[in-house]
Formats: C-alpha cells, structure tokens, sequence
C-alpha cells in the first residue's frame, strides 16, 4: 500500500480543510440515505384500521363515478393509504395510483392543448373522478373519444375499468 510521503519532522496529520469535512459530510448523509431508502417499505395499502369507517380513514379518497363502461358502470369510492372503500380492485388502484406519482406532474392531468391524436374511437364510456390524492384536489374527466384520451384513460387501469379489447391488456 502506498502512503503519502510527509516532510521529515512533521508528527501531525495534516488537518482537513473545510471543504473535505463538508464533502465527508455529504457522502455520509447521501449514504445513510441510499441505505433508508434500500429497506423494505411495507405498502399503504397493507395498513388495515379496522373498526374505522371508511369516511374518518386519513389519506387518499378518490370518488370514481363510470358511464357507459358496459358492466363496470357504478360510483366507487377509493381509500389508498391505507386502503379501502367498495372499489373492484383497492390495492391494484392504489398501486396503479402510486407508480403514476412523480414530482411535479399530476396524474389525473387532461391531455395538452394541441396534442397531435389518432383519429380512434374508443367508445362511448366517460369517467369522472374527484377527491384527493397526494393532499391535492381532483376533479378530473375521462373519455375515450381520440388515441389520446385513450391512452389517458387505459394509464389509470385499474382506477378506471379496463375496456381495452382481449389481449392488449
């Protein structure tokens, strides 16, 4: 192993400047970080309060009320964090729900303004969704009128039903 050679007579170690123990500092903070985030998290959805009823749940409430979606036309109510309600599928909703979270962009977003569209229809179904998510409003309408609002619609399967044919699900 090599070693810095120090001039003769010099018995201290040199002293870090400010800049090392900051950047020590840094790389053990971004450490401990990396290693928080490598343990295992035990899913929202998991959590069971019982005895609480679904109304007094803190968290995430969605209210998904669908139209003319054939036999998944109903109003269900969605509690994530921790899961409840009479949804079809509460923990693949919340999951769904979860893996669309990203900083600064919101999941229930309608399609831009002057979005190039396949000319597709794909039926008449509409959804309406409110309530909150991440601690923000949502009062957000679906459709499958263009390629666009489809590919909206089917990126919130299984928050909305899955009305895509047999076989591309």
């Amino acid at each position: 192993m090599l070693q810095a050679s120090r001039p003769s007579g010099s018995h201290r170690a040199p002293r870090p400047s400010r800049t090392g123990r900051l950047g020590r500092f840094l790389v053990v903070a971004a450490g401990s970080v990396a290693a928080a985030s490598a343990l295992p998290v035990a899913t929202a959805s998991a959590v069971v309060h019982p005895g609480i009823p679904d109304s007094a749940r803190p968290g995430d409430h969605l209210t998904v009320t669908v139209k003319n979606a054939g036999g998944a036309d109903g109003r269900y109510e969605l509690y994530c964090h921790p899961g409840g309600g009479d949804h079809p599928d509460v923990s693949g909703a919340c999951a769904a729900l979860d893996r669309g979270a990203r900083w600064g962009k919101d999941a229930f977003a309608p399609v831009p303004e002057g979005s190039v569209c396949t000319m597709q229809y794909g039926g008449a179904a509409t959804a309406h969704v409110t309530g909150t998510w991440a601690g923000r409003p949502v009062d957000a309408r679906f459709e499958r009128g263009n390629g666009c609002e489809i590919g909206r619609w089917d990126r919130l399967v299984p928050v909305l039903p899955d009305l895509r044919p047999a076989g591309q699900g």
